[in-house]
């Protein structure tokens, strides 16, 4: 495992390249073979700068010589005032990818890493994530678990 690469919040200035992260990745799960784009790079490009520029969302990137080559995104979720307990926020991690000619190098664990620094930093109650069969695994080793009491209604729109 080399460590050719840095850790860094991510900034708005770095929505387009992360906009065309999230492109590449979301190509992936169509086996280099995605339909045609229901929106365009640039819309998506917009999103991301408006979100971290609000600070609702969270990112931070590996860089390495050639510039980002992974990113991993955190969106708060707040959670209601209570009276007997804290009530502070839920991390919701999203969007890990780490482009394929820099995988296996500790880039994935650096972002990660960096995420679960900045949740106990901040004192979120806890982090959560819908995990493809793939990255499942992944999410295991690093330490994620299935949850007792986290129940999902999916709704078929």
């Amino acid at each position: 495992m080399t460590t050719d690469f840095t850790v860094r919040a991510a900034r708005a200035a770095d929505a387009g390249r992360l906009a065309e992260l999230r492109w590449m990745f979301k190509q992936e799960d169509h086996d280099g073979r995605p339909p045609t784009p229901a929106r365009s790079l640039e819309e998506a490009e917009r999103w991301i700068r408006d979100r971290l520029s609000d600070g609702h969302w969270l990112a931070w990137v590996a860089e390495a010589e050639r510039g980002i080559c992974g990113h991993v995104f955190l969106c708060l979720v707040e959670r209601m005032p209570d009276p007997y307990e804290d009530n502070n926020p839920v991390g919701y991690v999203t969007n890990y990818f780490v482009l394929p000619s820099q995988r296996n190098r500790g880039a994935g664990s650096a972002l990660l890493e960096a995420l679960k620094q900045y949740a106990r930093s901040a004192g979120l109650e806890g982090l959560i994530v819908w995990p493809s069969e793939r990255s499942s695994p992944l999410y295991r080793r690093l330490g994620f678990r299935t949850p007792d009491e986290l129940l999902e209604l999916p709704l078929d729109t």
